[in-house]
């Protein structure tokens, strides 16, 4: 079973503490393909991984510690970006405004925006000497297409992978086991292309909305176009503007120390579980 979790909101949807408790209940593993993190704002999480040499995110850490199998967060996640505040009317490189793309880790390559402050210890601890650097829009585009495209479509064969590899088995209360979760980012729609899915959870705060994996997909070509043709990325709501849900579900608000723990999650969550399992089971 293959199951994609993606938000209703740009931000704190609570996509990352559902995908936890949805690896506890499937005794699965989890994939986050793009993720990212701020040298301010996220400064803790950047701190203890650059100390090891590494850069990843604390979205990929709980998907790490709570998938079953030991995988290192970069195991889970082959493109992470780091950026850092920009105050002022520029949109910068990536069409951001108020932060600006310093780096990307691709699976173990970096890319460096060539106007971006990059921070100190970045420098001395990350192999940044050789890697390239981009300066406009279309070398950012032109190394995405070398660089970060090939990474993607990789990282589909290492889902599959993993998969083939799961024990086929069934859990006490009849949810498959080995399953695989692949996590959306922002409010994207479709995080990786080349994956089918038998179940789509789009996740908000209060609620879940489950969707057949099929239906959705083909929303997300008609929101984005052909994959030729048109964009990368597409929106969840653009999506689910197309499509019908077929269940939806509560989520009740957590106590940290129950958002932190997959198991309290799981049993928080199960009445929606169901409902998502129902759906990919159908």
């Amino acid at each position: 079973m293959r199951l994609l979790v993606t938000g209703g909101d740009r931000v704190d949807a609570g996509k990352t503490t559902f995908t936890t408790g949805l690896l506890d209940r499937v005794d699965g593993v989890g994939f986050k393909p793009r993720a990212g993190n701020d040298y301010w704002f996220d400064h803790d999480d950047y701190r203890r991984a650059i100390e090891d040499g590494r850069l990843y995110g604390k979205d990929a850490k709980r998907l790490a510690d709570a998938s079953t199998g030991s995988f290192a967060p970069e195991d889970l996640n082959p493109v992470h970006r780091l950026w850092r505040p920009s105050p002022g009317p520029d949109t910068g490189l990536v069409g951001q405004a108020h932060r600006a793309f310093v780096l990307d880790r691709v699976v173990e390559s970096f890319v460096v925006n060539a106007h971006a402050d990059v921070p100190d210890a970045a420098r001395r601890r990350l192999p940044l000497d050789d890697a390239p650097e981009v300066g406009t829009v279309a070398e950012l585009d032109d190394v995405t297409r070398r660089l970060h495209l090939p990474a993607f479509e990789g990282f589909a064969d290492r889902i599959r992978e993993v998969e083939s590899d799961a024990p086929s088995r069934s859990g006490p209360d009849r949810t498959p086991a080995g399953a695989t979760v692949v996590e959306s980012y922002a409010d994207v729609a479709v995080p990786i292309r080349g994956l089918s899915f038998d179940a789509v959870a789009v996740v908000e705060p209060g609620r879940l909305r489950a969707y057949d994996g099929d239906r959705f997909l083909r929303a997300c070509e008609v929101a984005g176009g052909s994959p030729r043709d048109g964009r990368m990325e597409v929106h969840t709501d653009e999506v689910t503007d197309l499509a019908d849900p077929r269940a939806t579900a509560s989520l009740p608000a957590l106590a940290d120390a129950d958002r932190g723990d997959p198991a309290s999650v799981a049993r928080a969550y199960g009445a929606a579980y169901d409902e998502l399992l129902a759906v990919a089971e159908g």
